[in-house]
């Protein structure tokens, strides 16, 4: 693995840093935390420079670049906090309509989403907040007229923005994935510590769905696609929490060198500058380990579930030291919500609690090593750190 980017890598990062640092400033970020939903704005910028198809193949109407591409895009998101609904529509819906859907789905649907025309997210997780493509919360039962969906689906990002629900339910044969318009679900947005982070709670009471919803066929290859797909999702919300920790290191370095005592800036004195570097080892840990993942995704790398789980747990290390160091060095003014490194903190520490904390990923990360033969799928189960 080629661990550089390319020119053309650099470009877009660099033209990603521009675009955000213009059209997502701090002042649009407390707006949106604050209440007032700023995302849809944000949302319609990107897709008029075609960022949501990025990883989406041009035969499908999208850019025909890889995930490495989209997760340099995530990472300079989750710099500025982005209140949009991205990373649902890109990580989590549109890798299972890619890799499930006939020609017919893949150009209804994602040829929808490059014309700004569908936002689109999973549902998946159940109350207990567990991830898993054996156990979803929605029960799909055979009728008629094709299917019907019963069940709660909870923690499911930018469920109350979509308008096309992804939707893992068990059947008799395996786990099955349908594409329910939102306008057929009852939605609940959950309360956040991150307020532009949107949450919700999907209610499908016996939601009839007709056959040319379903995308691919219940059984295993379902279950290997969703597992594919949440390498996606843990790796994209890594490096999301990567870049809200970047961000948070730019406001330290900036703060420690502007604010003076005994007539010499703070950042000149060693305890300062240890903070500070502790800060920059962990957060370069993290890049390397989401970027390891990504390009392990971008190549189909048979470690890329191991590797999305180390990103994951990098990240959520690095958030832990980050925001602990970038608050104390902020001094007095650091623990007022007044101050923007919290709306960055708020994003990392809402990130590390979903698609399963570092604890988690750890456990992952040693059943796989120590067990290789185990599905990729045996995981993601908020707070189980023990167990088979």
């Amino acid at each position: 693995m080629d661990f550089e980017f390319d020119e053309d890598q650099r470009e877009l990062q660099a033209a990603a840093a521009v675009l955000l640092a213009k059209e997502c400033p701090p002042a649009l970020l407390r707006e949106a935390a604050e209440g007032a939903d700023r995302g849809m704005e944000l949302w319609s910028t990107m897709a008029g420079v075609d960022w949501p198809t990025l990883a989406v193949a041009a035969a499908d109407g999208g850019v025909g670049a890889s995930f490495l591409e989209l997760a340099i895009v995530l990472e300079q998101l989750g710099t500025v906090g982005d209140p949009s609904p991205f990373l649902a529509t890109t990580t989590q819906f549109a890798p299972l309509v890619a890799a499930l859907g006939d020609d017919a789905q893949r150009a209804r649907f994602l040829g929808a989403i490059a014309a700004d025309e569908l936002v689109g997210t999973l549902a998946l997780a159940g109350a207990e907040g567990g991830w898993d493509a054996r156990s979803p919360a929605v029960e799909a039962h055979a009728s008629p007229e094709g299917w019907t969906l019963h069940g709660t689906a909870s923690l499911v990002f930018d469920g109350d923005r979509a308008t096309e629900v992804a939707v893992v339910a068990t059947t008799p044969d395996g786990p099955a994935v349908f594409v329910v318009p939102a306008t057929d679900v009852g939605i609940r947005r959950l309360p956040c510590l991150d307020g532009a982070l949107h949450l919700a709670e999907l209610t499908f009471a016996d939601v009839p769905v007709p056959p040319e919803r379903l995308l691919g066929a219940p059984g295993p290859a379902t279950e290997a696609a969703v597992a594919a797909m949440l390498d996606e999702a843990v790796t994209g919300l890594a490096l999301v929490m990567v870049g809200a920790c970047q961000r948070a290191l730019d406001l330290v370095i900036a703060y420690v060198n502007g604010r003076e005592q005994f007539g010499v800036p703070i950042g000149s004195f060693q305890a300062v500058k240890h903070k500070v570097v502790d800060m920059y080892v962990t957060i370069e840990r993290a890049r390397a380990l989401g970027y390891f993942a990504a390009l392990a995704i971008a190549e189909d790398d048979p470690r890329r579930s191991l590797a999305a789980s180390m990103a994951k747990a990098a990240a959520g290390d690095a958030q832990r030291l980050v925001f602990q160091h970038g608050i104390q060095l902020h001094g007095g003014i650091g623990f007022t919500w007044e101050n923007d490194v919290h709306l960055y903190l708020r994003r990392a520490k809402a990130g590390e609690l979903l698609l399963g904390g570092a604890r988690e990923h750890r456990r992952r990360v040693g059943l796989q090593l120590t067990d290789p033969d185990r599905s990729p799928t045996a995981m993601l189960v908020q707070g189980a750190v023990d167990g088979p």
